[in-house]
């Protein structure tokens, strides 16, 4: 099986960003299968040039991955016009990468952005080969409900667009359950929706240092290390944590690490120097290979997200990389992400948006050293029991099989639905 998939934000464990696509590929290949990924030249991050050259056969030591990268006009961070100039242009030259990525067998679009599944969707058409497509954020919705996107033209154009992909794929792949509901909702068949969820690789994690180089680079020894890694973006409440750290600035133990980059990287800086937080280092983003080690030096992590109602449906990889890092949790989000903190005992959840009760739950987490330990191990067990890449990478590769074979199968949902 060649399997074809467009996605222009892809990073392999040696760029920053997330890994799923890349670890689930990875799974494919080492069953014999082949994967060809159409991806930017750009970090979707950092809006900087990741590679040197346009192909990359084997990336990583591994053969049967084939990685190409295409143009795309490098306007990322300047505003929301001319994002989403940045990711037109991705959409015309990923359909010409995907049509000299030779003979296929499916090829998978992935959104958002969701231009980048009308180009999988058009590869299909020309390769006359199964469109699955894979939805890892509600879009429009979370643009509408952030304030993003405003105009009620635009608005009926995107629900009209995301529809038509709706209507036109073989099978629609989610990544959080509360996603199934949303497109039976829509009048989406539920035979034709898999839930593979968001989720981690417990090996990268198994780390036998204890973080001293990433204490060490940033003078952060002997303090209680409060970590948030990922994007610094508008969606992401990052200054809910500055807040946060302004009430237990008193406390000269607590730092807070933010490990990440994004469009809004340079005003949180801004507003980080004004309110004159000495307890609060931008650390920038760091290649995945290197996340286990972040991680490693924390004591606690942060997960937060603004307090909008689409939010409540979200699976947030990073959640899945600290509790496969044995570390608890602060988790400022409500919703599906909640109730698996809460099953699993692995941290302490508090309202979106409430810095005073993360700052708390900062200072109590500090103190307890033995809570956080505990925290930790749950953490982690749920994760390798629930949410392991690994048992996803399998029900993937059964997805697949079954769409070539024109034999959609509904991969269960998950208990926790």
């Amino acid at each position: 099986m060649h399997l074809l998939l467009i996605h222009q934000a892809f990073a392999s464990p040696d760029e920053p960003g997330g890994t799923r696509h890349y670890e689930l590929a990875r799974h494919l290949t080492e069953l014999g299968h082949r994967v060809t990924i159409v991806a930017s030249r750009l970090s979707y991050l950092t809006g900087k040039s990741v590679v040197a050259s346009r192909e990359v056969v084997g990336r990583q030591g591994i053969n049967g991955l084939r990685i190409l990268r295409v143009y795309t006009f490098p306007s990322l961070h300047r505003s929301f016009v001319w994002r989403i100039v940045s990711f037109l242009t991705f959409m015309v030259t990923s359909v010409f990468g995907g049509l000299r990525a030779g003979p296929v067998d499916l090829v998978m679009g992935t959104s958002p952005p969701i231009f980048q599944a009308v180009s999988a969707w058009l590869v299909s058409v020309a390769r006359r080969r199964p469109f699955l497509l894979e939805v890892r954020d509600l879009w429009p919705e979370f643009a509408i409900d952030l304030g993003v996107l405003r105009n009620k033209i635009l608005i009926a154009l995107s629900r009209r667009l995301e529809a038509f992909l709706y209507a036109r794929a073989r099978g629609i792949l989610v990544n959080s359950p509360a996603y199934c509901d949303y497109l039976v909702a829509r009048g989406i068949p539920e035979a034709k929706i898999s839930l593979i969820p968001n989720g981690a690789d417990p090996d990268m994690f198994n780390v036998k240092t204890g973080g001293d180089v990433i204490r060490e680079e940033f003078g952060l020894n002997g303090q209680f290390v409060v970590s948030y890694t990922g994007a610094l973006g508008l969606a992401n409440d990052i200054p809910t944590i500055l807040r946060a750290a302004d009430r237990v600035r008193d406390d000269p133990r607590i730092h807070f690490l933010l490990v990440g980059d994004g469009k809004e990287r340079t005003r949180l800086e801004s507003l980080a120097a004004r309110m004159k937080l000495s307890n609060v280092t931008f650390a920038g983003s760091r290649p995945k290979v290197e996340m286990a080690e972040v991680l490693a030096a924390s004591d606690a992590c942060l997960a937060t997200l603004k307090d909008i109602p689409m939010f409540r449906t979200t699976y947030p990889n990073k959640v899945f990389d600290y509790m496969a890092a044995s570390r608890p949790t602060i988790l400022a989000i409500d919703g599906v992400i909640r109730r698996v903190m809460e099953a699993a005992q692995g941290g302490i959840v508090v309202p979106p948006g409430d810095d005073a009760a993360i700052a708390e739950a900062v200072r109590c987490l500090s103190k307890n050293p033995a809570q956080c330990e505990q925290m930790g191990r749950a953490a982690r067990a749920y994760a390798v029991e629930h949410f392991n890449r690994h048992k996803q990478a399998a029900e993937f590769v059964e997805l697949l099989t079954a769409l070539v074979s024109e034999r959609v199968r509904n991969v269960p949902v998950s208990h926790l639905a």
